[in-house]
């Protein structure tokens, strides 16, 4: 049997300890945080925040880059290069030069952002009206409630938290052997044992009001939920058949809205539902447009009702012969269309990014 660890904490969303128009200061508590910031914070930005040098004045004599000097923690403010953040880790990692720092300035450094960190984020510009937009869209998301996804098979479990911006694998379980072959009372009773293990691996992942939903094809999740039920889990739960297993059926329970009120206003189950509506009219030849040049188009028309956008794609720059993505965008607010920036972290986001990354649902076909 193999178990995993909780690579998600799920706190209570970002913590906004400043904002103006040049300087934001946040604490960081969630994954979904680490997603926003990354799409945030751009080339030409600075961030501070406490991190470590080593302080060459303690390495002696020899000179260079002793590794027998101190490291010693210290504020540092970056002149923003680049960031990098894997959906599958807990950090998010800022590269630049020091511009501020008690030594080493004119210095390459990187940041590394986790879990209730505090950074200061400033732009000499000030905020776009995008970013500004994609921060309070956060907070607001961190105020609905989380949900865990557990996928049963067999002899595997995969166990899953819906957040604001995609399905986030915490912990999966797999049953090794299963008995002698033809001993059924054998193999039964390494399954219950099995299921007794992630009922006690859930009730320490969890806390005692989550709500967990379980999918998967066969009936083995309503035994599960017996389990949890007779262990004394009276959080809210529900047991739901989908027609594949893994990842695809944790996906299908959010595309198809298998889990119905429990999980209808979350803020990704709404975005998958926007994007399922786009593609249904691609497939009818409805009131829908993709392409740059068409989006754009029927932007200038005043025909964008909503715009499904990646948020990577709408902070790209592209051919200056054409109008950028945020112009466009700033174009559908103001004939009081809507602009959803959508995340790549699920399967409808990846159908978007084979699109090229923004597709719009129009007030009427064209």
């Amino acid at each position: 049997m193999k178990t995993g660890t909780s690579s998600a904490y799920l706190g209570e969303g970002m913590d906004v300890l400043k904002k103006d128009l040049h300087e934001w200061r946040l604490r960081i508590q969630t994954v979904d945080d680490l997603w926003v910031l990354q799409r945030l914070i751009q080339p030409g930005m600075s961030v501070g925040m406490l991190g470590e040098r080593r302080d060459q004045t303690t390495a002696g004599d020899e000179g260079g880059r002793s590794k027998q000097a101190e490291r010693k923690k210290m504020w540092i403010q970056l002149a923003v290069e680049h960031t990098e953040h894997q959906s599958f880790t807990d950090v998010l990692r800022i590269h630049g030069i020091i511009e501020e720092a008690p030594i080493d300035q004119g210095m390459h450094h990187t940041h590394v952002v986790g879990f209730r960190d505090d950074i200061k984020v400033s732009s000499a510009k000030g905020f776009s009206k995008l970013d500004r937009d994609l921060l309070e869209e956060s907070l607001r998301a961190a105020n609905q409630s989380q949900v865990a996804l557990l996928v049963v098979e067999g002899d595997e479990m995969m166990l899953y938290f819906v957040t604001a911006r995609g399905l986030k694998e915490s912990a999966t379980w797999t049953m090794r052997g299963g008995g002698k072959r033809g001993d059924l009372r054998q193999s039964d009773n390494v399954a219950k044992r099995f299921r007794a293990s992630i009922v006690d691996g859930l009730t320490k992942q969890l806390n005692e009001t989550m709500p967990l939903v379980l999918c998967g094809p066969g009936k083995n999740r309503d035994r599960m939920l017996a389990d949890l039920k007779a262990a004394g889990h009276q959080r809210p739960m529900m047991s739901i058949g989908t027609s594949m297993g893994g990842r695809g059926g944790a996906n299908e329970v959010l595309r198809d809205g298998l889990a119905g009120e429990l999980l209808s206003q979350h803020r990704m189950v709404q975005e998958i539902g926007y994007l399922e509506e786009a593609w249904r009219r691609i497939s009818t030849n409805g009131a829908v447009a993709y392409g740059h040049q068409e989006i754009a188009q029927a932007t200038e028309e005043g025909a964008v009702e909503t715009l499904l956008i990646g948020a990577d794609v709408l902070r790209e720059e592209i051919d200056s012969q054409r109008p950028s993505w945020t112009t466009i965008a700033q174009q559908v607010e103001a004939f009081s269309g809507t602009v959803v920036q959508c995340s790549g972290d699920h399967d409808a986001g990846e159908q978007l990014m084979g699109f090229g990354g923004a597709v719009a649902l129009l007030r009427y076909a064209r």
